[in-house]
């Protein structure tokens, strides 16, 4: 897509953020890749519910200086450039902090992809990174570390990354890591045992139900 394009589908998907319980204040930031060399973020302090298209700036992944006529890029950028460093196929990143995700990254709650259709696609690798201050290149690098191996990042005590092929399905998986976590946490106060489906078939869903492709971990 073109950066107009881009930007667009970004400030759609900070409003839609900000609508369903996905993102509040000015918590969070979003990027999507341009092309093989840069990716445009959400400017340092911008608000996702609403976005104007000078609230973006775009940056380039050999990590040269954005022009100066564009906003302050997100101080997030080292977490951001690293999962596109690492992984080339993802094309959008969401950080955020919804309320239920945040919860279980600031506890030692597993999270399971036992439960349903979404969980069982989306959910299938989460892994967790511990703290680092926000902006950090601590941070970025320990974000680098864990990418390969999951589309879910638990930021301890921080909130969460989540990054896919398509700046839809990175706000798909998003939404379902919330819903679960929410599922979750309140099944546990109501003292709601939920019921799993057995590791069989999860498998044979993953491999031959045909709702998407299975990631090819090995590849990463």
């Amino acid at each position: 897509m073109k950066i107009e394009q881009v930007i667009h589908e970004l400030q759609k998907t900070g409003k839609y953020m900000m609508e369903y319980g996905l993102a509040w204040g000015n918590a969070g930031n979003i990027s999507a890749r341009i092309d093989d060399a840069r990716y445009v973020i959400t400017a340092s302090g911008t608000f996702l519910g609403e976005l104007d298209h000078s609230d973006f700036a775009v940056c380039s992944l050999d990590g040269q200086t954005p022009p100066v006529a564009q906003k302050k890029p997100s101080k997030e950028t080292p977490m951001h450039r690293a999962i596109y460093e690492t992984r080339p196929e993802i094309q959008a990143v969401l950080h955020a902090s919804p309320f239920y995700s945040t919860l279980a990254a600031c506890s030692s709650i597993e999270i399971p992809s036992d439960w349903f259709v979404e969980t069982m696609y989306y959910l299938e690798r989460i892994e967790r990174v511990p703290y680092h201050h926000p902006g950090s290149l601590a941070l970025g690098e320990a974000v680098r570390e864990k990418a390969r191996h999951a589309n879910i990042l638990l930021l301890e005590n921080h909130g969460v990354l989540v990054y896919d092929v398509s700046i839809q399905e990175a706000r798909m998986a998003l939404q379902t890591l919330e819903m679960a976590c929410k599922m979750l946490i309140t099944a546990k106060q109501a003292n709601v045992k939920i019921t799993a489906l057995s590791p069989e078939v999860v498998n044979d869903f993953l491999l031959h139900a045909g709702y998407k492709p299975r990631r090819n971990w090995n590849v990463y």
